[in-house]
């Protein structure tokens, strides 16, 4: 099966290695502009909103690349709406339960663990080594960074990120647009918007 990935820096980079790590033939990446730096040698396909450019990518399998929660949730949409193909990924080395649901768009890095019952919206990043417990449910377009913990029956609305090695507790529930800093240990429900750190975390009060 061919593939190609939007986007084509840092958090990419992971993404190709999760599509490498399948039967996937990666021909390419797009972005607005040919990057320089290019450390996997893929072929420049050109810009996604080119009309010639996503005529090609019909016939292929398309991966988002893009860590920013709103740039992925609009480019996601937009790919969809043209008619093309934006499946969910999942590394070789995620342990992801027979029993757990997950959309499409969606990327799961090496190391993760999603158990029974858990339900992943689209275009979700769940990321290297992260756990998402049973019961969880993970609303569109969330960033889980790496090493996060989200405990059972956690619920976690749109376009929320989840900072590294954060840990949520079993029954919380978290709005949208919310921000919970690294590290933080989130023992009380967060409103939409919010931004909380810390160990119990607090909100962001600047």
């Amino acid at each position: 099966m061919k593939a190609a990935v939007i986007g084509y820096s840092g958090h990419a980079f992971v993404v190709i290695d999760s599509i490498l790590s399948g039967n996937y033939q990666l021909v390419g990446y797009c972005e607005r502009d040919e990057k320089l730096y290019n450390p996997f040698n893929l072929a420049y396909l050109g810009n996604e909103n080119d009309p010639e450019v996503l005529n090609n990518l019909k016939n292929i399998d398309v991966f988002l690349g893009l860590g920013d929660n709103l740039i992925r949730a609009k480019a996601f949409e937009y790919l969809i709406n043209k008619g093309i193909r934006c499946p969910y990924l999942v590394h070789n080395k995620a342990n992801i339960s027979n029993f757990a649901t997950i959309e499409n768009g969606t990327v799961i890095m090496p190391g993760v663990v999603i158990n029974s019952l858990a339900k992943i919206g689209s275009a979700v990043i769940c990321n290297s080594s992260s756990v998402i417990e049973h019961e969880c449910r993970i609303d569109d377009y969330v960033h889980i960074a790496p090493g996060a913990v989200l405990a059972g029956h956690v619920s976690v609305g749109k376009r929320t990120f989840i900072g590294a090695n954060a840990v949520i507790r079993q029954g919380i529930t978290i709005g949208e647009n919310a921000i919970i800093g690294a590290g933080s240990v989130i023992v009380r429900d967060v409103e939409d918007g919010e931004i909380v750190y810390g160990n119990p975390a607090k909100r962001n009060n600047l």
